[in-house]
């Protein structure tokens, strides 16, 4: 048997050079890169093996480690899960900062490497600098945090288990119904220890992709329900879009006059021309979807987690006979609301099925004259949102208790009228049908949920299993990495916006301009609407000066300038109040070469409300409040028809 003697550092990064995808019979590389913050555990281990021979692997700087770990998920989402930039962290504070994306990864079933370093195998100079130790169990490490958030994890203390590691590693993010954070910590001492390592380690590896046809009687079960049904509705979800799997849908549907839904996840897959595309499903969801989610009698999923957003809290299915059929690669997913399930591919089990249907002549009772008629009616009512602008008179925003007064106190320390869902709308009218944009949490989902169309394949990258604020402007980076030649938007609020912001710095670095769109309605504008919409009080969710008569933070509100913050990092910047400002200013922005941030000044409470969807939340059950009161009882209200698992 040949050997080769290298250190596990080196190991490691020759063995991800020979790591390849294959998918429909394409062959390509897996890894692409390393993102990486070098600091003490990584720097003179699997740093010193990257600077000496990194073969084809691009190194990149990170700022911050769930930053840059957030840039190398939206990487590999951009290209569907069949590439991936691998990341690399120090000891100690650097690991944890990881754990966060991790989770999103896992949560969003999107591969993710994480070479997080670890304290000394040997234990020889314990304790080291930041390690933490725990009296009762010495082999305990920050890094055993990843377990509850990890799809994979594994400790290397002797060289020679790297290879295992590696090929689990592999196999997990590979693995279209398991897929998510893999963690391989690397103490920092066997980083730099050398082994003979056997040359077929390093052969060249080919993970196939595999479409896998669902078992015949899993599939009989699920045609008897769906040619007995009248009413169906498909939900395209993730899977849809990384099985490639858009255009089956999207001509199934039409087909066989099935209107079909979007998840968060799903959306960009199909296109919302359509006729039979009603937009999104559930709480961030549109009319069209949701009116016809409560009286289906059949439900097929494709591709998604039926989580509680897609479900409304499981209240949004009100036909009393309606039943599920999912289609999905887990049969973990695929066993969710007691559903016929079909394990396998979305695009050749959607074939499998239409072949099948076309046989028997299905028919349902939908007409396309009755679904262009739904359709029709909410485009009406979406262009109306889209352009709802502010006046001071006649001017209804979205929480009545949000009076004009507070609105009155907002236009005079911020300065801004743009409402919010008229700023989706600007965005929609002036961005290029190709362009990307990025998203995560706060109120933006739900109005990119209800209001965004996509037109073009794969332009519509958001973090919506997770939620997690942060996300947007490190996601916009890894998505431009992956496209370079489209434009790519992250649309933040001024919350996640300063949370994580420090991936600009690498944006920059890398000459990859993103667009940073600012929507500051100084707040935690989301969870002040689910306090307030709750009966609670407006309490640490607005950024407010604290007032020294009351105690609290009611005083007026703080003025960020956030396109100073973009000018400081070397962006083009600009200042904006109005909606005429806000489209001067993307149109300006698409001339330019570099980074830009637009700092747009939105009212709050000016975003969409839901339609017909509900979501479940803990509600006190005993309040001296009325309004707390009254909360609690809507909830135990809707949540008697919800379903229970």
């Amino acid at each position: 048997m040949k050997t080769v003697k290298m250190t596990v550092g080196q190991a490691v990064v020759k063995f991800l050079n020979n790591q390849y995808i294959e998918f429909d019979g394409d062959v390509e590389p897996f890894v692409d890169g390393v993102f990486t913050i070098l600091g003490h555990g990584n720097v003179v281990g699997l740093g010193q093996a990257l600077d000496e021979d990194p073969g084809r692997l691009r190194v990149y700087q990170g700022r911050n480690e769930q930053g840059m770990a957030h840039a190398a998920i939206s990487y590999a989402k951009q290209h569907n899960r069949r590439r991936i930039i691998a990341c690399t962290s120090s000891v100690g504070p650097g690991a944890a900062n990881f754990v966060t994306a991790a989770g999103t990864a896992s949560v969003n079933n999107v591969p993710l490497l994480l070479f997080p370093s670890d304290t000394f195998a040997t234990r020889q100079p314990d304790p080291v600098l930041q390690q933490v130790e725990q009296s009762y169990d010495l082999s305990l490490t920050t890094n055993d945090a990843f377990k509850a958030v990890a799809r994979y994890w594994d400790r290397v203390i002797r060289p020679e288990q790297l290879m295992s590691a590696m090929v689990n590693a592999m196999r997990t993010l590979t693995d279209t119904a398991n897929t998510g954070a893999v963690v391989i910590c690397l103490p920092q001492d066997v980083q730099g220890e050398s082994y003979d390592f056997p040359e077929y380690f390093f052969k060249k590896r080919i993970h196939v992709i595999p479409r896998r046809k669902a078992d015949a009687t899993e599939l009989d079960k699920a045609l008897e329900l769906i040619k007995n049904s009248k009413n169906p509705l498909v939900i395209s979800g993730g899977g849809v879009r990384y099985s490639e799997a858009g255009a089956t849908v999207q001509a199934f549907c039409e087909e066989f006059t099935i209107p079909y839904a979007e998840t968060q996840a799903g959306k960009s897959a199909t296109k919302y021309s359509s006729p039979m595309n009603m937009g999104g499903m559930g709480v961030s969801g549109a009319l069209a979807a949701n009116t016809l989610a409560e009286k289906a009698d059949l439900v097929l999923a494709v591709g998604s987690r039926l989580n509680d957003f897609v479900t409304g809290s499981k209240e949004l299915f009100r036909n009393e006979d309606v039943k599920f059929v999912t289609i999905n690669t887990s049969e973990f997913d695929s066993e969710k609301l007691d559903a016929s399930r079909i394990v396998g591919d979305a695009k050749i089990n959607i074939e499998e099925i239409a072949e099948q249907l076309r046989s028997s002549n299905y028919q349902n009772s939908y007409s396309t004259e009755e679904l262009k008629e739904l359709k029709d009616a909410w485009e009406v009512e979406r262009k109306a949102v889209c352009s709802v602008q502010y006046t001071e008179k006649d001017f209804v925003p979205v929480v009545p208790s949000w009076t004009q007064e507070i609105m009155d106190d907002f236009i005079r320390d911020i300065g801004g009228t743009i409402t919010e869902s008229n700023g989706v709308g600007i965005l929609r009218e002036v961005l290029d049908d190709d362009a990307i944009v990025v998203a995560a949490a706060g109120s933006l989902p739900g109005d990119l949920g209800r209001l965004w169309t996509a037109e073009v394949k794969d332009t519509y990258n958001m973090e919506y299993g997770y939620s997690c604020m942060g996300y947007e402007i490190a996601g916009a980076l890894g998505s431009k990495l992956a496209e370079p030649d489209r434009e790519v938007y992250a649309l933040v609020g001024d919350g996640s916006f300063l949370m994580l912001n420090s991936e600009i710095t690498t944006a920059i670095q890398e000459n990859a301009k993103i667009n940073i769109i600012v929507f500051d309605n100084a707040a935690f504008g989301c969870i002040n609407n689910l306090q307030m919409g709750n009966g609670v009080g407006s309490m640490a969710t607005e950024m407010r000066y604290r007032n020294e008569e009351t105690g609290k933070t009611d005083g007026k509100y703080i003025n960020i300038d956030f396109a100073k913050v973009g000018e400081g990092y070397g962006m083009k910047t600009y200042s904006v109040k109005t909606p005429a400002e806000l489209e001067a200013a993307l149109k300006d922005a698409k001339s330019q070469t570099q980074s830009v941030l637009i700092d747009a000044k939105v009212l709050p409470k000016t975003m969409a409300e839901g339609y017909k969807s509900w979501w479940h939340v803990g509600v006190a059950s005993t309040s001296k409040s009325e309004k707390v009161q009254q909360a609690f009882e809507n909830k135990e209200k809707y949540l008697k028809n919800a379903r229970q698992y």
